[in-house]
């Protein structure tokens, strides 16, 4: 996957397009992130001994990971990236700009 925890992206597309944010997980089983401040949904708790009222919790979501591209500060905007060798280590370098993430 593109996207690794802790990559600062910027949305594509949905309601939230346009807007930046801290990934804080990544889900390679269906190809998701959880971005900071995105696609934040009202969730319903039920009551419980713990909570016995219940109530509403508002929550991030997770997106498609195919709806995110890295930001990129030299570029000003997000960027694909392709794979590129170095000695030992395969890093991330932006398309346009040729910033390094790794």
């Amino acid at each position: 996957m593109h996207i690794k925890q802790g990559d600062e992206v910027q949305i594509l597309a949905g309601n939230d397009k346009g807007k930046r944010g801290k990934v804080m997980k990544v889900i390679d089983k269906t190809d998701r992130v959880l971005v900071e401040g995105v696609n934040i949904r009202v969730k319903h708790l039920q009551k419980t001994q713990a909570n016995p009222e219940g109530g509403k919790v508002e929550k991030e979501f997770p997106i498609a990971a195919s709806n995110v591209l890295i930001w990129s500060e030299k570029a000003g905007k997000g960027v694909r990236t392709k794979s590129v060798i170095e000695g030992d280590k395969k890093i991330r370098v932006g398309v346009p700009c040729g910033t390094k993430f790794d």
